[in-house]
């Protein structure tokens, strides 16, 4: 048990507060809870219900490539101003996300490219790993899956594919090049407009994003920790611990750990930390399967031209995928997630045909100009730590994350080099 000794000379447990109640921070309340502190896991919401809820479900450890890429600049104009595109820009949000866009640019240098990738691949190395060990503790292994997945191409060339297989290998993913037959061997409702695919067999995928949220946080309540409902107005740091407002209340902990995503930049405002965080809003559309499936997937698929995927879960086909920059309170422009099902009829022979429980879900992703998110203990506050601004990745990195968070907080040595994700690099 983590303690500290009072004013009267008494051993005491050592309080948390674990601001956001998605798959980071839950991972984040888990992890410390298990190293004996006790935890208050905090969320206007509920448990899983933000980003982590009906996303793609997909542990992308292959996605170790900033998505500042240089090639990006020339076609941006065109991406971000077909608003049924894959890459979406309101017009109402344009004037505010220039600053971010900006950051966003100067990340394609080589140089910087270069050095995100690493701290990616470091990140991503184990964080599979890191859940199936967490999965099997709290006996839900049937959560995950360890197929891999398959990035599909509908172009007959050869050569371009050749050369996107080679940038995977040299980046140290395990990857297959597939031909046509081989592919359709894997997953044999693919349609024909698929002529390649790249095989990653190591990364993972989910059956329900949701239920593995809900699973880790009631596996943490087992171990002790508490949730409250409610909305976090500030954090304070104080000579005796950290002081969190609640509706008009006062929550007193030892240390502080903000998760809360998208939402994260009001708290550190208040802090004095600078966040150029964007709600990049993802959508999904799930469409219900008469029998379980996998019988129509094994696997996730991705589509390299459409730039979406689809997951099996269940008793569904989740499709997914798609950048919007529209501000976080923007209404949801759900002919988004209806494009995903037009998009689908080119990738598979046989989609799920009952239209009537089909059901579209809109998310906020947590993104920050250089593609990695902040993992450090705050510059200036010593007890309090952050965890936030995974965006297309927090499922992937959300049990290393509570990892290295374990580590901050106890004082141990993180088991990577946390320095690229240290908010600093904002300030």
């Amino acid at each position: 048990m983590s303690t500290v000794v009072d004013q009267e000379g008494n051993n005491k447990q050592q309080t948390v507060a674990v601001i956001g109640a998605g798959i980071i921070g839950i991972n984040c309340a888990l992890e410390l809870q298990s190293l004996g502190y006790q935890v208050t896991l905090l969320d206007k919401e509920g448990i899983g219900l933000g980003c982590s809820k009906a996303n793609a479900g997909h542990f992308a450890t292959e996605q170790v490539f900033p998505l500042a890429e240089f090639s990006l600049l020339w076609k941006m104009p065109k991406l971000l101003f077909d608003p049924l595109g894959p890459v979406a820009l309101s017009a109402k949000h344009f004037i505010k996300a220039i600053p971010w866009f900006m950051q966003f640019f100067n990340n394609m240098r080589p140089t910087l490219r270069n050095k995100n990738k690493k701290a990616l691949q470091a990140l991503n190395k184990n964080a599979i790993h890191h859940y199936t060990a967490l999965l099997k503790a709290a006996e839900a292994e049937h959560l995950i899956s360890l197929d891999g997945s398959l990035l599909v191409f509908e172009t007959n060339d050869r050569t371009k594919v050749e050369l996107m297989y080679q940038h995977y290998l040299a980046a140290g993913i395990a990857v297959k090049l597939l031909d046509k037959r081989q592919t359709l061997e894997l997953e044999p409702n693919l349609s024909n407009n698929i002529n390649y695919s790249l095989y990653f067999t190591d990364v993972a995928h989910t059956i329900d994003p949701l239920a593995l949220s809900k699973t880790l946080a009631e596996f943490a309540m087992c171990k002790g920790m508490t949730f409250q409902q409610t909305a976090v107005t500030s954090v304070t740091q104080t000579q005796s611990g950290v002081t969190v407002e609640i509706d008009e209340q006062h929550l007193h902990v030892d240390h502080c750990v903000i998760a809360c995503g998208a939402w994260s930049k009001k708290l550190l405002n208040g802090l004095n930390y600078h966040l150029p965080i964007e709600a990049e809003r993802g959508y999904s559309l799930s469409l219900p399967t008469s029998a379980a499936a996998s019988a129509l997937l094994s696997r996730p698929i991705a589509s390299a031209e459409r730039r979406f995927i689809i997951t099996p879960m269940g008793k569904t086909l989740r499709l997914a995928g798609t950048v919007e920059y529209a501000g976080l309170n923007a209404p949801a422009n759900y002919k988004r997630a209806e494009m995903l099902k037009g998009n689908a009829a080119y990738i598979l022979k046989r989609l799920p045909e009952n239209e009537e429980k089909q059901e579209a879900w809109m998310g906020c992703r947590p993104s920050l100009p250089d593609s990695l998110p902040v993992i450090c203990q705050a510059p200036n506050h010593d007890k309090i730590f952050f965890a936030l601004g995974h965006q297309h990745l927090g499922l992937t990195q959300g049990a290393i994350t509570g990892k290295l968070i374990g580590q901050l907080v106890t004082g141990h040595l993180p088991e990577i080099n946390i320095e690229p994700f240290c908010i600093s690099r904002f300030n």
